[in-house]
């Protein structure tokens, strides 16, 4: 039996605090976007293209058009955004700086809201990471930031013959009992400044990407960081330098490099809800 006042499993309800909380962040964060330059976007609920996004394609809340054919709810912006930037409104605006503050949502009932940003033409992680950091510093937190770079896992899996699955699940065992050495102490680096340590020893492909992962590191003031990078991300755009944010076991912001039709872009994502939960922890 489902009672008049029940919502599904995954939904989201906001009142009183949580709802003054949620416009709060909302509010700060676009005042920063629009600081530098970025414009909003609003894009459709419904989409035909979100199996470009995610991985786990079950994931996908699926119904159909007019005509029969599969759609589904949105459960990533950041393709939508490219391709409509892009795509659609190509004519109409030059421009590459966009925001968006709009919920996802996942089979069977769970739904997230977001703020992200897309830099769309150029892939300057550092950009995009400083304004995410800035967003951060506004909320008063200071969560545990982690650099990864996708292409290091790429290389791993084509090259080395690493499944992606092993990479996916963190699957150290595996790694230390068929690894050569160079990738054990790929494993047990933490910190920017152990990449020198490394320089030499390590195939040139993969040094090129680690430097990578040092240079974004050094080119932000922010200590409470560490780098992975063996880290590979779920979401199938990402492919070069990625960044998230973590405190207490969840995910407050994801982003970094990647291609959309075969356009350079950078861009990130907050969790909101996540965000909200932190501030009521902190007693805001």
């Amino acid at each position: 039996m489902i009672y008049e006042h029940e919502i599904p499993k995954g939904a989201r309800l906001y009142f009183g605090n949580s709802a003054k909380l949620k416009r709060d962040i909302e509010a700060k964060a676009s005042e920063i976007f629009y600081k530098h330059g970025y414009e909003e976007i609003i894009t459709p609920l419904f989409s035909y293209h979100q199996h470009f996004s995610i991985e786990d394609r079950k994931e996908l809340i699926r119904v159909s058009d007019e005509q029969n054919r599969d759609i589904t709810l949105r459960a990533d912006s950041t393709v939508d955004v490219v391709r409509i930037i892009t795509k659609r409104l190509g004519r109409s605006t030059s421009h590459k700086k966009w925001f968006y503050i709009q919920p996802v949502f996942r089979y069977p009932t769970s739904e997230f809201y977001q703020i992200g940003a897309e830099l769309l033409g150029s892939s300057k992680s550092e950009e995009v990471l400083k304004i995410a950091l800035e967003i951060l510093k506004e909320l008063n937190i200071e969560p545990l930031l982690q650099i990864s770079n996708i292409k290091i896992a790429k290389i791993l899996h084509k090259e080395h013959n690493i499944p992606l699955e092993v990479l996916k699940s963190v699957n150290i065992e595996y790694l230390l009992e068929c690894g050569s050495e160079w990738i054990k102490r790929l494993i047990y680096l933490k910190k920017p400044s152990q990449i020198d340590d490394l320089i030499g020893e390590v195939p040139q492909n993969i040094e090129d990407e680690l430097v990578k992962i040092k240079e974004l590191s050094d080119s932000i003031n922010y200590d409470n960081l560490i780098i992975a990078p063996l880290y590979y991300a779920k979401m199938r755009y990402y492919e070069d330098l990625f960044f998230r944010f973590i405190d207490k076991n969840m995910t407050l912001c994801m982003g970094g490099e990647y291609r959309a039709d075969k356009l350079a872009a950078a861009g990130f994502a907050l969790y909101t809800d996540n965000l909200i939960e932190i501030l009521e922890d902190k007693g805001c």
